[in-house]
């Protein structure tokens, strides 16, 4: 991978994973998502991750409408990379997932590369009282959810997005995915350098041990080379402990509340902007400092803000 100085840090805000019953902190209207997408970027992330939300029950909005108060908040108070997702909710087909970032052309974008199981279930087991009917419903469900993402649905996203210069955060939650990754390389399909966000402990993907994550960073050193930025996504309890590790090996991080809503044991984090500055401390402790946006558009090759639709 490329080794640089700098730490790329971006902050999923929201997601669609976690739902409004699991932490007063998770920000669920386009208000609140734009307020910490900010409070995270003045903390050092120089990209924010954006889903929308349902304001009245927090439920996933893949719509425009949904977005278009979210990134036309971001685009007048902050500098910070704006990453729309492509991936939604496990639950939406493509066709829906894929309309915010085609309507608003975005810097970045995430691109999940491969389909999996995705079990949401096991968090029954630490909440059981719900604000909202779809929130049990949703998780119960994922025992028998397939998160598709086949390569017609990844070739159609690229397709698309490419048209408007949009680049990708290569969403990889197993080694197989590494693999679709290349093939679309080989094809000439996706350009390097990659910035291949590396994900760990989602039931149904690779684990969150870091022999897992050395396992995921060999693999894709083997197929890339020195062509990518290698960065590291873990949920729940092993954000910080995975976070820590790709900081002392060179690689760049995400955290958020999309990804855990915890700062410590039975910490909920109150915010994104914390598990933002905890990071920053990590990177000041191991000799690296944050990119600010404009050095991480220069180092991912992005075409800048003034070339979005927002």
């Amino acid at each position: 991978m490329r080794i640089e100085k700098k730490v790329v840090l971006t902050c999923a805000v929201t997601g669609a994973i976690h739902t409004p019953s699991m932490s007063p902190h998770l920000p669920i209207t386009s208000e609140q998502i734009s307020k910490a997408a900010v409070e995270a970027a003045e903390a050092g992330a120089a990209i924010v991750h954006i889903h929308a939300r349902n304001p009245l029950d927090g439920r996933p909005d893949q719509s425009v409408d949904g977005f278009r108060p979210i990134v036309a908040a971001l685009r007048s108070s902050t500098n910070a990379v704006l990453n729309i997702t492509t991936g939604g909710s496990p639950y939406m087909r493509v066709e829906e997932r894929i309309r915010p970032a085609a309507h608003f052309k975005p810097e970045l974008a995430s691109l999940n590369m491969g389909s999996f199981n995705f079990g949401l279930y096991p968090m029954l087991q630490r909440f059981q009282d719900f604000r909202f009917p779809w929130e049990a419903k949703a998780l119960e469900d994922s025992r028998n959810l397939i998160f598709r993402n086949t390569f017609q649905d990844i070739e159609y996203v690229l397709s698309v997005l490419r048209e408007h210069g949009t680049k990708f955060e290569f969403e990889c939650y197993d080694v197989g995915h590494l693999y679709n990754l290349a093939h679309f390389l080989d094809r000439g399909l996706v350009k390097p350098p990659l910035f291949v966000q590396t994900i760990f402990g989602v039931l149904g993907g690779i684990g969150a041990h870091p022999d897992d994550v050395q396992t995921m960073r060999r693999t894709a050193d083997r197929l890339f080379g020195d062509d990518y930025f290698w960065s590291v996504l873990g949920t729940g309890k092993s954000q910080m402990q995975i976070a820590r590790l790709a900081i002392r090996e060179g690689g760049f991080v995400r955290v958020g509340l999309e990804d855990s809503l915890w700062i410590g044991p039975g910490r909920l984090a109150r915010s994104n902007a914390e598990q933002v500055a905890m990071v920053s401390g990590m990177v000041a402790e191991c000799g690296r400092s944050l990119a600010t946006p404009d050095e991480a558009r220069e180092l991912l090759g992005l075409k800048g803000a003034a070339a979005t639709s927002f």
